[in-house]
Formats: C-alpha cells, structure tokens, sequence
C-alpha cells in the first residue's frame, strides 16, 4: 500500500511516498532556514508564502522519485503505469493538520483536500507530534541518486509495542507511552519552554545563530560540559519537563561573567563573551538539557517497562542526547537518522499507513487545521 505524505506545519515543504508504512520510496523536503535565518527564527507569514511557492512541485518530485525508482528496482519498464501515471500506484493521502502555524498547515492541508477530491484518494488527518514517532518504523529505502540517506542509515527493527517516545523538537517536548497504532498515553510534557525553544533561545544568547540545536552542538565540541554546573529542573512527583530554569541560569551565568545586572540583553551579550566561555556554556547546556530529558526518560522506562523506547522530533538528532541514552538505558535502542528527526513527510506517510488499520478515512471537506492539536 503506498501513502503520499505531506508536511507543511512550519518551515520545510515536505512529500514523501512510504509503502506499507516501512519502505520509503521517496523524501523530498524543501527547507526554508535560509530564509528565516535572518530574522534569527521562523516568520509565520513568510513561511506561508514559502510553502506556497513549492508545494505541487514538491509533490510532483516525491511521486516521481517514488515510481521512477520502483520502476528500475523492479525492473518494469515505459509499459508499467506507475511511470507514467504516479498517482494509479497511490492508495491515500496523509496529510499533517495539526499542530504548526495556522497559515503553514493551510498550505498543505488545502492541497490534501484538493488532490483526494480530485484523484479520488482516501484522506488521513495526521497529528505532527505523534507522527515523529513514526519515523523510527521506516527500516527500508529504495535507494536512488538524490536520497540523502540509504539501508544503512535506518534502524535494523521495527520497534515493539508497549512503546515508550520520548519527542523532543521546537514546540513539544512529551513522554508518551504507546500500546498500539492509535492507542497511546501522553506520560509527561513541558511546564513551560519545549527543550528544542531552549536550544534556540541559549544559542541567540551566545550568538550562535538559528536554529540552536545544530549551532551549540558544534559550539560544544570545544567546550567543557562540567565547566558550569547549571541546575536540573525536577517537577516533583511528575513525569513533567521544565526548561525555563535551565535558560535563565545560562542567561544570568553570561551576564555575571561580563559582570553586567540582570538588565543587560540577553542578545547583546555574545560580543563581550570570549570563545572559551560560548564553548563553555554551549557544552555545558547541552549536557545538563540532555540529562533532564534522560532521567524522565528512565523514570518512564523503570515504572511502565517498555518493549522499545525511541526518541523522536528534532532535538532527537542531538548526539549528546543520544549518547547518553545508550549509556543509561538499559535496553537497547536504534535511531532514526538524522533526516528523518526534523520534519519530514515520510513519517507523516508512515503513521498514515498504519492509521489505515485503526481510522477511517476523513471526508476532503470536512479536514480542518488545528494549531493547537494535542496528543
């Protein structure tokens, strides 16, 4: 079965083809980060017109890589329909509708409506958060010139059910425990700043530059992750994650080590910090982040004892968090590569594949946005 996926929550233009919610046959994302770069994080507005811009091209790419390469993997040729008509080789339309930026996820979600309308396709409504968890169901690729990653790259297994998740990206950070598609408890999530926020936050203070994830861990590799002993927040007998601590322990560290008050900028500091102490404090952040989230982390693992944990969302490409993991959880666990953390459409694909066993189909006319989606 193969399953178009489209993704527009934010800032990357994403279509992917996904069979039987496993096999990626295609991933095409159109980032916009450049474009935001300058304003130093996403303009609402501008990522809209963004989308506007490549959607049906992005789309017309994904259906094309997906058949082409089929079609040689195969070995049909011109005669198979799939080459010249992609769309007799899709089953549904997945499409993300929730949670992101309103104008963001009209962009894709009007193109889903229009296209199922049109190619008399079923049509899945797919909550964004919970998707990243499907990125580590994908185990297999088709392997073409153009496709950032290949077998190598993907987890070995399928995870097992129950399933612990811990998703970790810009706008959400949650435990959540899975039993089956579809059937899942939302353990914990922020009090206040998602994890991935933090990171952008602490990198503008060290003028690292957006986004923050990628910038302070390239800055951390210099520095000395114990040169600051930055404190964890731990919401007492809750699952729960705070982050807003952390941030302005980092803030109040700079501004004292300048010895600047509490009223200084926090983004005018980077230009009185020397190179030691930007390194110094990137590294230090990252690993007291990366600790937060592992203690809750094994805390859910000790009490609900999982088959499989996973972690997911952008932050989850973070290689300190990852290292940690591995170290202290006491089961093994298997990444999803980094491609696959950030927003793309292929997870949207795989979680629409397997809500096919568990949701009916959504009448075109009837799917709304929702900024404000929960899991």
């Amino acid at each position: 079965m193969h399953i178009l996926g489209i993704e527009t929550s934010c800032d990357e233009t994403a279509a992917a083809v996904v069979q039987d919610g496993t096999t990626m046959l295609s991933n095409v994302i159109v980032s916009q980060i450049d474009i935001h770069r300058e304003f130093g994080g996403v303009v609402p507005e501008v990522a809209a017109r963004s989308h506007l811009e490549v959607m049906l091209p992005t789309i017309d790419k994904a259906l094309a890589d997906a058949f082409s390469t089929q079609a040689q993997t195969t070995g049909n040729h011109a005669g198979n329909p799939s080459a010249s008509d992609p769309w007799s080789q899709i089953d549904a339309i997945a499409v993300a509708h929730g949670p992101g930026l309103k104008g963001s996820l009209l962009i894709g979600t009007l193109t889903a409506r229009t296209l199922a309308l049109v190619k008399n396709k079923p049509l899945y409504p797919i909550n964004h958060v919970e998707a990243h968890t499907y990125a580590n169901f994908i185990t297999e690729t088709a392997e073409y010139e153009g496709l950032a990653m290949t077998n190598a790259d993907l987890p070995v297994h399928r995870p097992e059910f129950p399933l612990l998740s811990l998703t970790v990206s810009g706008g959400h950070t949650q435990l959540v425990l899975f039993d089956d598609h579809g059937d899942y408890e939302l353990l914990g999530s922020t009090r206040d700043d998602a994890a991935g926020e933090a990171f952008d936050k602490v990198s503008v203070m060290l003028g690292l530059g957006y986004p923050g994830g990628p910038a302070i861990a390239a800055a951390a590799e210099h520095g000395d992750p114990d040169a600051f002993p930055f404190p964890k927040a731990k919401i007492a007998n809750s699952p729960d994650f705070s982050f807003s601590g952390l941030k302005t322990a980092v803030l109040r560290h700079l501004q004292e080590s300048i010895q600047a008050d509490y009223a200084f900028p926090s983004f005018e500091l980077a230009p009185h910090l020397t190179p030691e102490q930007i390194h110094d404090a990137a590294a230090s952040f990252q690993r007291v982040a990366a600790e937060t989230l592992v203690d809750q982390t094994l805390e859910a693992y000790h009490t609900h004892q999982p088959r499989s944990v996973v972690i997911a969302g952008g932050v989850a490409a973070n290689q300190e968090l990852r290292q940690q993991l591995a170290d202290r959880l006491p089961v093994d666990i298997e990444y999803a590569p980094t491609g696959l953390c950030t927003d793309n459409a292929a997870m949207i694909a795989s979680r629409g594949y397997f809500g096919t066993h568990v949701d009916k189909s959504t009448n075109p006319h009837q799917v709304e946005v929702v900024p404000n989606l929960r899991m």
